[in-house]
């Protein structure tokens, strides 16, 4: 037997409904790879017709994990369509509503999703605890949760679970798989962090909800600014904010920095996780705005991962296209002009690896014809990576001086050279850079918030909607995973056509019409797998980039009508 196909369906630990297929040689070497989702997305036809002060609240609703990013991005784009600017005291709350909203998001991906992917719970169970309080101190002067008591209590705890036979949280993984390269000590201190940061996760989504009013899904963003100005003016509400954010910003540099830097020196010789950057077109947008005129990170796009030459985003060369994805006008289309209409054709029959080891009867995706419910993102002609390592490697080169800083402390600690960052280990280390550059920085937005609610009490900008005349306009800005953007046009006074461009459509794309492939499918080509029936190198990849696919195909309907009806023959 020479090819074998290899189904990872579904991929867990993860937002949405996520199907990678390879194709592996006589030596497990992937020779093809395909990403395709297995659920639609509709919310752009749901809000066509609507008022589009509305916009928000419903596209908030295409993922409740990254609820406030499509939140805010559906109230921009109106805004931007209608002209408006929001008062400064609007922009800096939102700030502070989207920091809760990427520290939340980063720790919980490291910890509770993709940590498992690094950390090999079961081999902690061996660890000495005193030891393993020894080597916190070569990561961190001060480490959090690491006292040999603390971490005995821990391995006890987790001990409990496999006495009973059941890992519980921990259950169904590849423990004890040749790529997991952490000590048994080492395992027990990003378990304790584990466990920790369920408390810390929880903290970060109090601190969205102290402007927003809850959280998931947030409520006082509105077209023209925001409504929380009770809490602005309540100084016991804004220091409970800045109290939290120490919280978490403790956790961040006491765990979170020193746990990526033990990582990033056990993995530094592993191929599994080096030199599979994929896509080397690197593109992000400014985001954080900390004053009237500087924001935390810059926009720009890197071609070739060529560090010498940052380019300006032009949004006219964004196009959407559909090849090889499940609906039905194929060609290019710029977001503004898009279109969502479905064309289901369905799986075909074939055989592939079952978790044996043996073939197996199977229905597969159609690699000559459609085979997922995720477009194709391009620029120009190009597929795009975006993510925080886009975002950390496009502002380190454009020598953003709260980028810079904290990357070349990160290789020296590590040892690694510049080029490790391009790899599977620097995506995740990228995100922990990103969340620590936010949580040291945060504070500046906050800060320039009080001094401007001094002699200025503006929330909201006043606008009205001419009826008569027809608006078109967008959002783009950085996300926890990436370049994210909404277009629409209003005509009559509703929505008549609107399109969202999201991080995980850049990344999860499959090919276009020119064979050309996305970031998912091209960081897979050229891996070798230890054991196609533990495919953890695979997952591990895809992991890295913190895939929302509820957020690149989702549906659903207010008035729980049926919208269409649809056969998959699985």
């Amino acid at each position: 037997m020479s090819d074998k196909r290899v189904v990872i369906d579904p991929i867990t630990r993860i937002e949405g409904h996520l199907r990678i297929e390879v194709v592996v040689d006589e030596n497990n070497v992937v020779k093809e790879a395909y990403s395709g989702s297995t659920l639609w997305r509709g919310l752009e036809q749901i809000v066509k017709n609507r008022d589009p002060r509305d916009a928000g609240f419903f596209m908030q609703r295409i993922c409740g994990v990254c609820t406030f990013s499509h939140y805010k991005a559906g109230i921009v784009a109106v805004e931007n369509a209608l002209g408006i600017t929001p008062p400064l005291n609007a922009q800096l709350t939102r700030t502070l509503m989207n920091s809760a909203l990427f520290l939340h998001d980063h720790i919980v991906h490291f910890y509770h999703l993709h940590g498992v992917d690094w950390v090999d719970v079961v081999s902690a169970l061996s660890a000495d605890p005193k030891k393993a309080s020894e080597e916190a101190l070569k990561w961190c002067d001060t480490p959090y949760a690491c006292g040999a008591d603390k971490l005995k209590e821990v391995q006890d705890r987790v001990r409990e679970f496999a006495a009973k036979g059941n890992l519980g949280p921990f259950a169904n993984a590849y423990w004890g798989h040749s790529t997991y390269k952490l000590t048994p000590e080492q395992n027990l201190i990003a378990l304790s962090h584990y466990l920790e940061c369920l408390r810390i996760q929880r903290i970060a989504a109090q601190m969205m909800a102290i402007f927003g009013s809850k959280n998931p899904h947030p409520q006082t963003l509105t077209v023209g600014g925001v409504t929380c100005i009770m809490d602005l003016e309540t100084p016991s509400r804004l220091g409970e904010y800045l109290t939290k954010l120490k919280e978490v910003q403790d956790f961040v540099n006491r765990a979170y920095y020193p746990d990526l830097v033990m990582a990033g020196r056990a993995y530094a010789n592993e191929p599994s996780v080096l030199n599979d950057i994929g896509v080397s077109n690197l593109y992000t947008f400014k985001e954080f705005q900390l004053s009237a005129n500087e924001w935390l990170f810059d926009s720009g796009i890197i071609f070739n991962g060529n560090l010498d030459k940052v380019h300006d985003v032009n949004p006219d060369k964004i196009t959407e296209e559909a090849t090889h994805s499940w609906y039905q006008n194929d060609k290019p289309l710029h977001p503004y002009d898009g279109e969502t209409e479905p064309n289901y054709t369905g799986l075909v029959k074939g055989k592939s690896i079952n978790d044996k080891g043996e073939l197996e009867d199977s229905k597969l995706f159609d690699i000559k014809g459609k085979y997922t419910w995720i477009k194709a993102p391009r620029y120009g002609s190009d597929p795009l990576q975006v993510g925080p390592l886009a975002n950390i490697v496009v502002n380190y080169a454009k020598g953003n001086k709260y980028v810079v800083p904290v990357v070349d402390k990160f290789l020296a600690d590590t040892g690694l050279p510049l080029s490790a960052v391009f790899s599977t280990l620097g995506r995740t280390a990228t995100r922990m850079i990103e969340a620590k550059i936010v949580a040291d920085n945060t504070i500046i937005a906050f800060n320039n918030l009080i001094e401007n609610l001094k002699t200025d009490k503006e929330t909201v900008a006043k606008y009205r909607i001419n009826k008569n005349k027809e608006y078109k306009g967008y959002y783009m800005g950085h996300v926890p995973r990436g370049a994210l953007s909404h277009w629409c046009r209003i005509k009559d006074g509703v929505i008549s056509n609107w399109q969202a461009v999201v991080p995980s459509t850049w990344n999860a794309s499959p090919k276009d019409a020119n064979g050309n492939m996305g970031a998912y499918e091209s960081c897979l080509i050229g891996l070798k797998i230890a054991d196609i029936t533990q495919p953890l190198e695979i997952v591990r990849k895809i992991h890295s980039y913190d895939p929302c696919i509820a957020c690149a195909v989702h549906v659903m309907d207010m008035s729980g009508n049926k919208l269409s009806e649809y056969k998959i023959n699985v």
